[in-house]
């Protein structure tokens, strides 16, 4: 009875134990693993019922029994295993096991109910008898056999075919479930009953680390570093042996030999020696077991002289990366630029562009988004980013495809972001070694040293780089505005040569025209409704004819063929003359021309130049001013100064109109300007911002500097509402007079023309 209660208390502890395994794998569970996780917890509850059912039912069996159900339960849990294996390495056919598994219990479910009438003894030779009874365990035992041989050539094959040391690390883990399935079925098999059943806790405990535990340790560096210290032991051992024995050969038959003193001094020259020994074992394994050997302060200094003052971005790309494949003998690597770029949509994308030679293959730029998970962890962390946890990792399942696709395509392992002033500037990428080894928490700190390193040298290649690009930008730039500039001129002079044909060939006609309808229009004999028509036509002809001889004008101009008839000028008569002539529009309108120029020395110009400039100024105030709006016309003389030598004369011709723009304050004065849309423009000389041939202006501004002098417009902007007006100056430089000759001054100007309702 107590042997029967001890069983018992085994078989519940040993089930009691898998509880732990469960709860670990629940915490640990991760989102790309989770229907891993929750086959290692199937696999564990079910251990534990079969535990706890063996123990419950231990006094009521045989174990027999209980041996048979055993051997069921165990091609059960190898079932579980395979599936476990295939879905955590996300292979599609897991469900084709579940499909053998059901097919293999099909055949033992029809066995044990013997629904095919099978006899007690199925053969015999007289000395081997097969009985229908154990025809059920030797089906289970062949699937065994048959999975068994499936999975150690799945996994052998997964294992081989995976490109990352991280993940082929992980994998390897997987070994010792299998190993340890194998050995439990087969005593199981075998006839050795272990009680409990302890083997599948290990087995249970191994699947939920591999599945729980993102990050296992290196199986290589692990029998590295063991095989490290048992051939350091055994040398060291064997050196002392060795050197006691030697000692003992050579003195041992003086009667002064004392063992323990040579002991002690083949104590100390193993102590001397120690150091040295140890490095030589260390690195002969290594090489052995192809490991990696790097002096990581060396290539760091090596690092930090080699880029310190390379200011070509390719060059510096080629020697930073050039030294760490080298150095750690590593696959490949790549520098990217980090450029980031806020859009229209407020949103912020760091976009990378490759620095590289010109031999080496074209990567497709990318844009990580600000938010996206990729970014956020660079931006965050600041620490490297393994292409294993980018694979596994849920924090990065919600990554764009494309960023994901993007970083897969590169073949790489591991990124190392580059920050400078808390901004991120660049990124490492490298990918394996040659060696296949995993890279190991040392390797990933001389990498983001190496990145350091890289950020002040990588901040001024970026600038210089820069600064190259904007030149370039500005070469391009200059060369396209030297070409636009060529096209510019060349339809400048068509229009100039339009201009010039145009005004010549149209005069003669128009004053034809104009002839005869002023005929028509003094015959005593006309119809008046005909004397009507024909005034419509001679004031048409008379605007066509004024609109030629400014296209005439603007065609000297241009040409530099406009001369100047120059003799003393009066301005202020001449100002008021032509102010007199627009009386009548300007009482049509409720506008005030006021005229108040002081006496200011007389001028040498071209009196019918003049007359034309002004008639273009107080016409072009006219149709900017609203009705009831004002216009006032000054005058001052100005001193000698250096652009004027002998003193000039300055008109200021101001209204309460629209205004200018001060970014037009130029454009107004080219050919054919026109304020607005041109096609919303009255024709009419009179109406409020009536529109015209748009050469006013120009033609004033090409009088003006025909005489020497300077015109322009000053004016708060541009408003239809509050109407801040315009001032045009015009200078006109003063000629020094002849010998004997006084500089005559004209008479004063105060005059007003019009009757405004309010001023």
């Amino acid at each position: 009875m107590s042997a029967l209660l001890a069983q018992v208390v085994i078989l519940l502890f040993f089930g009691v134990l898998y509880l732990p395994i469960v709860f670990f794998a629940i915490q640990r569970r991760e989102e790309s693993q989770g229907i891993a996780t929750w086959l290692v917890v199937l696999y564990a509850l079910l251990a534990m019922a079969i535990n706890i059912a063996e123990a419950v039912w231990q006094d009521r069996g045989d174990a027999f029994l209980f041996q048979e159900l055993q051997t069921y339960i165990s091609f059960t849990l190898i079932v579980l295993l395979m599936i476990t294996i295939q879905v955590f390495n996300k292979q599609n056919m897991w469900w084709a096991w579940i499909a053998y598994w059901a097919v293999w219990a099909l055949g033992l479910a029809l066995i044990l109910t013997n629904a095919l009438n099978l006899p007690e003894i199925l053969w015999t030779n007289g000395e081997v008898i097969l009985y229908r009874a154990r025809l059920g365990p030797a089906l289970i035992i062949l699937g065994w056999l048959i999975l068994s041989i499936a999975m150690i050539l799945n996994l052998s094959n997964i294992q081989r075919q995976t490109k990352q040391p991280l993940l082929r690390s992980r994998l390897g883990y997987w070994w010792f479930p299998i190993i340890f399935t194998l050995l439990n079925d087969i005593l199981l098999f075998s006839g050795v009953l272990i009680i409990g059943q302890p083997i599948r806790l290990f087995i249970a405990v191994g699947m939920a680390y591999v599945v729980g535990t993102h990050y296992v340790p290196d199986i290589k560096n692990i029998t590295r570093r063991t095989l490290i210290y048992i051939t350091s032991t055994i040398v060291i051992v064997g050196f002392y042996i060795t050197g006691f024995l030697l000692i003992q050969a050579l003195f041992g038959a003086n009667t002064n030999f004392n063992p323990l003193a040579a002991g002690a001094i083949v104590a100390l020259f193993i102590a001397l020696i120690f150091a040295p020994l140890t490095d030589l074992v260390s690195r002969a394994i290594t090489k052995w077991m192809k490991g990696d050997q790097y002096d990581a302060s060396l290539t760091i200094h090596q690092y930090s002289e080699s880029i310190s003052n390379i200011l070509d971005m390719d060059r510096l790309a080629s020697i930073a990366i050039g030294i760490m494949l080298e150095a750690m003998q590593i696959e490949r690597g790549f520098l990217f630029l980090v450029d980031a770029e806020r859009q229209a949509d407020g949103r912020k994308t760091y976009k990378f562009r490759s620095a590289r030679s010109p031999e080496e293959r074209q990567i497709i730029a990318v844009e990580l988004e600000e938010d996206g998970a990729i970014a956020a962890y660079f931006l965050r962390d600041q620490k490297p980013l393994l292409q294993y946890d980018l694979d596994l990792l849920p924090a990065f399942r919600s990554a764009s495809p494309l960023e994901r696709n993007w970083f897969s395509d590169l073949h790489c392992e591991v990124y190392i972001p580059i920050f400078a002033k808390k901004q991120w500037i660049g990124l490492l990428a490298f990918g394996s070694k040659l060696s296949g080894n995993r890279y190991t928490r040392e390797d990933l700190s001389v990498l983001s040293a190496h990145a350091n390193q890289t950020a002040v040298a990588l901040e001024n290649a970026r600038l210089v780089d820069n600064l190259m690009r904007l030149n370039q930008e500005l070469r391009q730039a200059r060369r396209t505005l030297e070409k636009n500039n060529q096209e510019l001129q060349r339809i400048d002079q068509a229009k100039s040569d339009f201009i010039s044909i145009a005004s010549h060939e149209l005069r003669t006609p128009l004053t034809v025209i104009k002839g005869y309808t002023e005929m028509l229009m003094d015959d005593p004999k006309l119809d008046e409704n005909l004397k009507i028509m024909m005034k419509g036509i001679h004031d048409g002809t008379m605007r066509l004819h004024e609109v030629m001889d400014s296209m005439f004008d603007i065609a000297q101009i241009d040409a530099r063929a406009l001369k100047p008839h120059l003799q003393p000028v009066g301005l202020a008569q001449l100002i008021q003359q032509v102010g007199s002539e627009h009386i009548k529009i300007i009482q049509q309108r409720g506008q005030l021309l006021n005229i108040h120029i002081p006496a200011i020395p007389m001028v040498k110009a071209d009196p019918r130049l003049l007359e034309k400039l002004f008639h273009h100024l107080i016409r072009n105030a006219i149709k900017f001013t609203p009705d009831n709006g004002w216009i006032k016309i000054t005058g001052k003389h100005i001193p000698a100064i250096i652009n004027l030598p002998n003193g000039g004369v300055e008109i200021i011709v101001s209204d309460t109109g629209v205004g200018v723009d001060p970014n037009l304050r130029e454009v107004i004065f080219s050919k054919f300007y026109q304020p607005g849309e041109l096609g919303k423009h009255s024709t009419s000389k009179s109406r409020f911002k009536g529109g015209g041939a748009g050469l006013g202006l120009a033609l004033s501004k090409g009088i003006v500097e025909a005489h020497g002098g300077r015109i322009w417009v000053e004016s708060p902007g541009y408003d239809e509402v509050n109407f801040p007006g315009s001032q045009f100056h015009v200078i006109l430089p003063l000629t020094s007079p002849a010998e004997g000759e006084i500089q005559r001054v004209g008479e004063p100007v105060n005059v007003e023309f019009g009757a405004a309702t309010t001023v």
